[in-house]
């Protein structure tokens, strides 16, 4: 394939490979041309065009809030249409107005350069090019991860310290205490924060008596009298303990039935109560918006290791 496809495949988000994939098989194209002139390269080569994207993106992506930055700029409709329209092929700010209007988005010409493109520009998804724009390398994969979720820009706070995505892309790993979640966020927001995403329909917690668990105690139970259905449910409560709900699923009696008998047993002390601590999770649209967020996160980090090795290889040189 020669480097013009190479790079084609890359602008038009080749779902097969990853942009690791891509920039490792141009990297090696590079290695092996034998261009006539150093000219050569700089003016006509498209490889080399990328490596100094690579470079320059990588200034950028050094910035500590860069990732917020990013965050911000892509949560917004308008701007991720735009970055859908210029990843499939380049367009002027007067086309891209065109292109906004079809799609319901009416904006002049300044506001759409201004207010839109510069933005996309400052994070390096998109770059110019005589007069038009266009997504960059990392753009071109970025688009394709959103393109995955689409509502992605509705879902949480734009222009916020983004404390949101990292307590969705924690809970990825699994359910974390509000212990736990206060160390990634300020304590003074923390419950704010949880309740717009529980609000939103991103996490959840379980129900009010579903995190009180009930344990057997070591008192021997012959040494009292239990009627059939107390001792039924005594030995229906598992060593690791269990909420009163699972408790009367698991031996088919209603809740007020359960309590009845839970209070008969802690008063004859061979059952206590320990309330265990609060946890949040994902819900099922929480884990897809996690899962992009990860994959940004990703994607970032893959692309800042290459313009690492490609700056090396250019001071080496």
């Amino acid at each position: 394939m020669k480097v013009e496809e190479k790079l084609a495949a890359l602008r038009s988000r080749e779902k097969s490979q990853s942009i690791t994939d891509i920039l490792l098989a141009l990297d090696q194209e590079c290695k092996s041309c034998k261009p006539l002139t150093p000219l050569e390269c700089m003016n006509s080569c498209n490889v080399w065009k990328l490596r100094n994207e690579l470079r320059r993106l990588g200034e950028t992506m050094e910035n500590p809030t860069f990732m917020k930055d990013l965050l911000n700029v892509l949560k917004n409709d308008t701007r991720l249409q735009i970055l859908q329209t210029i990843a499939k092929s380049r367009h002027s700010v007067s086309k891209l107005q065109q292109e906004l209007k079809k799609a319901g988005y009416l904006h002049s010409q300044d506001t759409i350069a201004e207010e839109y493109l510069r933005p996309l520009l400052e994070v390096g998804v998109a770059q110019e090019s005589q007069d038009q724009f266009y997504v960059t390398a990392f753009g071109g994969k970025l688009t394709e991860l959103i393109e995955n979720i689409p509502e992605f820009a509705t879902f949480l706070p734009a222009r916020s310290e983004c404390y949101e995505e990292d307590i969705l892309k924690a809970l990825l790993s699994g359910p974390k205490t509000f212990e736990e979640i206060r160390v990634l966020v300020p304590s003074t927001i923390v419950s704010r924060i949880l309740k717009r995403l529980k609000t939103m329909g991103l996490i959840e917690t379980p129900g009010e008596r579903d995190y009180i668990f009930f344990f057997r105690s070591k008192r021997d139970p012959t040494k009292e009298t239990l009627n059939a259905t107390e001792n039924s449910v005594y030995q229906s409560i598992p060593d690791e303990g269990i909420p009163a709900r699972k408790l009367a699923q698991k031996t088919e009696l209603s809740m007020r039935r359960i309590y009845k008998y839970l209070r008969g047993l802690k008063g004859k002390k061979l059952v206590f109560a320990r309330k265990t601590p609060k946890t949040y999770s994902l819900t099922e649209k929480g884990e897809r918006l996690a899962w992009l967020v990860n994959e940004m996160h990703k994607l970032v980090k893959e692309t800042l290791n290459f313009s690492e090795l490609f700056t090396k290889q250019k001071e080496n040189s």
